[in-house]
């Protein structure tokens, strides 16, 4: 039960997610929202990992190098692309977009780390989408009404996360997970202040004129999204596997539409319970493989 309430925990940290991006984005800009998201969170991170470094808790090397690409590519690189998305499309919208993390994580795998999936595996992450594509009322036919660089960057943000799904799982399995979501934290938070810097002074004037609601929202994106989320997926990866840790890319975009009915007043349609049942249906599919050896890593939703 307690995996379970960490899963749903996450799922609905996540999907709130997408609402403060969209409030963080007008105040603060791109580089801003990245760079206040990073430095919140590894300020819940700090000080477990200095207290777990003072315990003997070290690595005999760091690699720093592999670090900083798993910085780039899980924090600044497509939290970055998602703050550009959310300026053209809906919180609602982009939740639907990440949610093909687990398809980007299946051709990365093929096309560049030799991964090689079961048609069941295929099945399920289709299916899933599409239970997705009913529970929002998406219909495909209207991405053409869309903002082209909305959708490409929300789908470049999923491209990042199925990525550095496969290249921790190569090259850095083992290493400490506070240290691995801390150094991330760090280097997109350096990378989202360059954008700060690439943007002028004006950006970091606004940071100091932060207001009650937007401090909130940095608090909530940051250290709930960001600091404590980092802690719940590493401890599912650590306690059940990648494959119930990958389950939650599933459930944000229900819960985003749950955060949508509660404060924005949207309706419970009958598409959310249909498509609940997609969506089971494709994890169950997705998780459930003949061996071990085509195991997919987990990958980030949010």
């Amino acid at each position: 039960m307690k995996l379970y309430g960490a899963l749903m925990t996450l799922s609905f940290i996540w999907g709130l997610s997408f609402v403060f991006i969209e409030l963080l984005i007008p105040a603060f800009g791109i580089g801003g929202t990245v760079f206040l998201r990073c430095i919140a969170g590894a300020a819940v991170l700090l000080p477990i990992f200095l207290y777990r470094w003072w315990k003997g808790n070290r690595p005999a090397v760091l690699p720093w190098k592999r670090l900083i690409v798993v910085g780039l590519f899980n924090a600044g690189l497509p939290w970055g692309l998602i703050a550009l998305s959310q300026t053209s499309l809906t919180s609602n919208m982009a939740a639907v977009l990440n949610a093909s993390t687990p398809i980007m994580t299946g051709m990365i795998g093929v096309l560049l780390f030799s991964v090689r999936l079961q048609w069941r595996q295929w099945g399920g992450i289709i299916i899933g989408f599409a239970g997705i594509v009913l529970l929002t009322g998406f219909r495909p036919g209207e991405m053409a009404g869309e903002s082209f660089i909305g959708v490409g960057t929300m789908l470049l943000a999923a491209s990042c996360y199925g990525f550095v799904s496969h290249f921790t799982k190569r090259y850095l399995q083992g290493t400490d997970v506070v240290l691995l979501a801390l150094a991330g934290l760090l280097v997109g938070g350096a990378s989202g202040a360059v954008g700060m810097l690439w943007m002028g002074p004006d950006s970091w004037e606004q940071v100091g004129k932060m207001g009650f609601q937007t401090a909130w929202a940095v608090i909530g994106l940051g250290c709930l999204g960001s600091g404590v989320a980092h802690l719940l997926y590493y401890y599912m990866i650590e306690q059940a596997g990648a494959e119930f840790a990958s389950m939650v890319t599933y459930l944000v975009p229900v819960t985003a539409l749950i955060w949508g009915s509660v404060l924005l007043g949207e309706p419970v349609t009958p598409n959310l319970i249909y498509g609940l049942l997609m969506i089971f249906a494709g994890v169950y599919l997705s998780t459930k493989k003949k061996s071990h050896r085509n195991r997919l890593p987990a990958v980030k939703a949010g």
